[in-house]
């Protein structure tokens, strides 16, 4: 990965909008951080709340998205806020937050990332450390038709690939993508892909209570002929969107990645065990600190 400096934002960023799990109307505020701060978030609405790191040490299960928490402090559904951040390379950023989840916005990273683009990025003083993935691991899902596999890649670099295969009586045909990181190739590729569920989901998570404001308008979903009341914006959206979500889980490590990660019907626990296997596997590059190399 080419050597760089950590980043972060010139100033404050704001995105506001509807939560797609609770409905609750959100406002988010990027703000800047200091060098060696990471990727924190913390919730305005909670009296004396501490901030959360955005860190695969502080998530809890959950179905379906990635949460994380701190003193009995929840935030959920942050991997798409997540992925706009390590797509950017924002490195150090303090996310504000006056609810429990970011807004749903289209279901997809790209008002996140035009956002942080709006106000600026920019380097600091520090350089930013990168774990460069020497050995293979693998996390395989318990019926064994999942898996995500980190391994050495041939350049200095971060890329994703992920196939999606849901069967043949499924209406989202199987797909796959492969992107090489950058934030170039972020913006193009991945940022605006968004979210999607099958109608009968969608109907089981609005029983339970979510998503009663969200409608087919917001995000995908499919019903037995297509897509319900909207429109693909690439063949391959929804395998573009779980490499996106990929992204965002990865980025829970904490650091630069350089390697290759390909997925197969992978969700945010498995991504998730992935980030803890690599920092297992590739201890004594992480611990102490000095092992990492700048990147």
């Amino acid at each position: 990965m080419t050597h760089r400096l950590q980043r972060t934002i010139a100033g404050a960023a704001d995105v506001s909008g509807i939560g797609f799990l609770t409905g609750a109307d959100i406002s988010l505020r990027f703000r800047p951080a200091p060098t060696g701060h990471g990727i924190a978030f913390l919730r305005t609405d909670r009296l004396l709340a501490p901030p959360v790191p955005a860190l695969v040490e502080y998530t809890i299960p959950r179905q379906r998205r990635t949460a994380i928490q701190r003193c009995g402090v929840t935030i959920e559904m942050i991997e798409h806020v997540m992925a706009a951040l390590a797509g950017l390379q924002v490195d150090n950023c303090l996310v504000e937050l006056n609810g429990p989840e970011p807004p749903g916005c289209d279901g997809s990273s790209r008002l996140f990332a035009e956002r942080l683009l709006e106000i600026g990025i920019v380097e600091q003083d520090q350089p930013r450390r990168c774990l460069d993935l020497s050995r293979c691991v693998r996390v395989r899902g318990d019926d064994d038709e999942q898996s995500i596999i980190g391994d050495t890649a041939r350049d200095d670099a971060l890329t994703i690939s992920y196939a999606l295969d849901y069967g043949a009586d499924s209406p989202i045909a199987a797909q796959q993508c492969r992107v090489r990181i950058t934030p170039e190739t972020f913006l193009s590729e991945l940022a605006w892909s968004r979210t999607f569920v099958l109608e009968q989901e969608a109907h089981a998570l609005r029983a339970q209570g979510y998503g009663r404001r969200t409608t087919a308008r917001d995000l995908l979903i499919f019903g037995p002929q297509g897509v319900i009341d909207n429109q693909l914006r690439a063949p391959d959206e929804c395998a573009r969107h779980k490499a996106l979500d990929c992204l965002g889980d990865l980025a829970l490590i904490g650091c630069d990645l350089s390697g290759s990660v390909d997925a197969y019907r992978s969700g945010h626990a498995l991504n998730a065990e992935l980030v803890r296997r690599i920092k297992l596997a590739h201890a004594e590059d992480i611990w102490p600190q000095a092992a990492y190399r700048a990147a």
